[in-house]
C-alpha cells in the first residue's frame, strides 16, 4: 500500500474529508447571511465587524464540525476503529480495493492530503509576505524629518492614539504603509513629504494612524492565517475581500471625523494612485481596497445605503452554487436504507476471494505470546460450544441466531462486559437494539448509512472460512490464522513454505504486520502445520519454531 493510501485509510482522514465537505455549505450559508446584512446596513464599522464575525463563524464551524466527527480515543463513548484495507488482487493492484460504486465516503478522505498540502503552501506564502514586510521595516529606511517627527504626536492626539509610532522614509515602498503591531511604524516613500501639500500628507498619515489605533495589523495577520486554512472556499475569499475593503472605509471615516476635508482627502488618494503598486498582504497601505469606490464614497456622503448587486458580489453567487452542489452530492451519497439495517443478524458469507501475490520477508521471531494474550480464542463457555464442522451444517441452520451472533460473528471483537450484558437481555427487541448499538459504536463514519467496520468484519470472516478451513473440518474463523486475520486484518507480507524433506518439515507461514496498535511495530507471526491437517496453529513460543524446523537425523 502506498504511503498516501495509508494516510487516507484512517479515521482522521475520513473525519477531515467530511469536515471539508460540510464546511462548504456552512461557509456558503454564512456568506449569504452576510450579504443580507449588507443590503440593509450602511455603516462601514458595522459592516466590518459583521464580516469579521462571519469569518470567525466559518472558522469556528470548521473546528466544531471536525470535533463532532473526530475519531474518539479509547476513553470516549466509542472506540477508535481503524479503516481495514482489503487484500488487492495481484492483477488489479490498488483498484481492487476500491468499490465498484463511487461513494462520498470513498472519495472524501482523499481530500485530506491535498488539503494539508494546500494549507502548507498558503501558510508558506503568508510567511513570505511577513518576511518581506519585516524587510521593509529594517532595510533602506531613515527617520523622517524633524518637523514631521514633531507633527506626528499631534496627529496621534487628533484620533486619540496613545501608542508610540515610528515614522520612517523608505526607498523600497511606493505608497505609505503601516507595519507591525507591538512596534508599529509608518513608512512613506522617499520624497513623499516634499511632493504633496501638507494638508494631504496629514490626511494620509491620519489614515495610517487609524490602522494602528484599530489594531488592524493584528486582525490582518489572523485573517491571513484563517485564509490559509480555508483556502479552498470561495465564500471565505469574498468575506476576506469585504473585510479589507470595509477596513479602509472605516479608516477613511476616522480621517474625515478628525477634521479633514473630504475633498482634500480624496485628492490625496488620487495623487497616491498615480504611484500605486500591489502592496504586500502583510502590510496595510493607504491605497488598499477599491480606491475609486472610496473616493466616490468620500465625495458623496449623502448617498442612499450602498446596494450590492449579484454581479458585484461574486462570493455569495458562488456560495449559492456551493450550497446547491453540496446538497445534490449529499442526496447522491445518502441512499435509502432500512432503519433496522444495522440491527440485522447477518450470516457470515463464505468468500471466494483468494489473496493475490504477496511479498515475502525474512526476519526474527515476533512477540507471538503477546498476540495470543491480546486476541484469545473464545472459550467453550463463551462460544456456547459452537458446532463448526461441516457435518453440523443443518444443526447450525436451526441454531439460535442470537447465540450464533454472540459466539461466532463477534467472538473476537466483543468485550466481556458486552457479552455479559447481551446474555442478560430478555427480548428480541432488546437484542436487536443491542446489536445496532454494538456496530454503531464501532462505525468510523456514523454520519453515513454505511458501516465500514461491520462490512469489513464480515468480509474477513467470509475470507477466513473460505481460505483457512482445515482438512479436518475446523471452520476457518476458529483457526489461529482466521483469528489473527479477523482481528488484525490482512498482513502486509506473507512468507509461505510447503512441506519439505519428505514431509518431515511441516508447512509453515510467516505473517508480517508493519504495525499493530497495542502490540508494536514489525510484528512477525509464525503458523506451523504441525499435524499436517491445514490448521496451522500459531507458534506460541518463538523458540518452538526453531525446534520444529531442526533437521532430523
Amino acid at each position: 500500500m502506498i504511503p498516501i493510501e495509508n494516510l487516507v485509510r484512517t479515521p482522521l482522514a475520513n473525519a477531515l474529508g467530511w469536515t471539508l465537505f460540510h464546511s462548504l455549505w456552512e461557509g456558503a450559508a454564512v456568506a449569504l447571511i452576510l450579504l443580507g446584512i449588507f443590503y440593509v446596513v450602511r455603516s462601514a464599522q458595522v459592516r466590518y465587524v459583521s464580516a469579521c464575525v462571519a469569518l470567525a463563524v466559518v472558522a469556528a464551524g470548521f473546528v466544531f464540525t471536525f470535533f463532532l466527527l473526530r475519531p474518539e480515543g479509547p476513553a470516549g463513548a466509542s472506540a477508535q476503529i481503524p479503516e481495514f484495507p482489503a487484500i488487492p488482487d495481484a492483477g488489479h493492484g490498488l483498484m481492487a480495493a476500491v468499490s465498484d460504486r463511487l461513494r462520498a465516503e470513498d472519495v472524501l478522505p482523499w481530500l485530506a492530503p491535498f488539503w494539508f498540502a494546500g494549507v502548507i503552501l498558503f501558510q508558506l506564502r503568508s510567511l513570505g509576505s511577513w518576511i518581506a514586510a519585516r524587510r521593509l521595516r529594517n532595510r533602506g529606511v531613515c527617520p523622517a524629518t524633524d518637523r514631521w517627527q514633531q507633527r506626528l504626536p499631534e496627529l496621534c492626539a487628533q484620533i486619540r492614539l496613545t501608542k508610540p509610532v515610528a515614522f520612517l522614509e523608505s526607498c523600497l515602498t511606493d505608497v505609505p504603509v503601516v507595519i507591525g503591531y507591538l512596534r508599529p511604524a509608518i513608512l512613506v516613500p522617499i520624497g513623499f513629504l516634499a511632493g504633496m501639500p501638507e494638508c494631504q500628507i496629514e490626511a494620509i498619515l491620519l489614515h495610517e494612524l487609524a490602522h494602528v489605533r484599530r489594531r488592524d495589523y493584528l486582525v490582518n495577520l489572523i485573517q491571513t492565517v484563517v485564509e490559509g486554512f480555508l483556502f479552498y472556499h470561495p465564500a471565505v475569499w469574498w468575506i476576506s475581500s469585504v473585510i479589507r475593503s470595509e477596513r479602509e472605509n472605516c479608516c477613511d471615516d476616522m480621517v474625515v471625523a478628525a477634521g479633514t476635508e473630504a475633498k482634500e482627502y480624496a485628492a490625496a488618494l488620487t495623487t497616491l494612485e498615480q504611484n500605486r503598486q500591489t502592496a504586500h498582504e502583510a502590510v496595510l497601505a493607504a491605497t488598499g481596497g477599491s480606491l475609486m469606490k472610496r473616493i466616490r464614497r468620500l465625495l458623496n456622503t449623502s448617498e442612499n445605503p450602498r446596494k450590492l448587486s449579484l454581479l458585484g458580489a461574486p462570493g455569495p453567487v458562488l456560495s449559492t452554487g456551493v450550497i446547491l452542489i453540496t446538497a445534490a452530492l449529499a442526496f447522491m451519497a445518502w441512499p435509502v436504507v432500512s432503519p433496522s439495517a444495522h440491527a440485522q443478524v447477518r450470516q457470515a458469507p463464505v468468500s471466494e476471494d483468494r489473496p493475490g501475490q504477496l511479498r515475502t520477508t525474512q526476519g526474527q521471531a515476533s512477540p507471538a505470546q503477546q498476540l495470543a494474550q491480546n486476541v484469545s480464542p473464545p472459550t467453550p463457555a463463551q462460544a456456547g460450544e459452537a458446532q463448526t464442522g461441516p457435518a453440523q451444517t443443518s444443526q447450525a441452520q436451526t441454531w439460535d441466531p442470537w447465540q450464533k451472533w454472540l459466539s461466532e460473528d463477534v467472538a473476537y471483537i466483543i468485550t466481556d462486559a458486552e457479552r455479559n450484558a447481551f446474555r442478560q437481555l430478555g427480548t428480541d427487541d432488546e437484542r436487536e437494539q443491542f446489536i445496532e448499538q454494538f456496530w454503531l459504536r464501532r462505525d468510523p463514519t456514523p454520519s453515513t448509512p454505511e458501516n465500514e467496520f461491520q462490512d469489513e468484519h464480515y468480509r474477513r470472516i467470509g475470507f477466513a472460512n473460505g481460505r483457512f478451513t482445515s482438512q479436518s473440518g475446523v471452520a476457518g474463523w476458529r483457526t489461529d490464522r482466521g483469528r489473527i486475520y479477523i482481528s488484525f486484518g490482512p498482513p502486509d507480507e506473507i512468507d509461505s513454505h510447503p512441506p519439505a524433506n519428505g514431509g518431515q518439515t511441516p508447512a509453515y507461514e510467516s505473517w508480517r504486520y508493519r504495525f499493530i496498535e497495542g502490540i508494536g511495530n514489525d510484528i512477525l507471526i509464525d503458523f506451523v502445520d504441525t499435524k499436517g491437517n491445514g490448521e496451522f496453529p500459531m507458534t506460541r513460543d518463538p523458540a518452538a519454531t526453531t525446534r520444529v524446523f531442526a533437521p532430523h537425523n
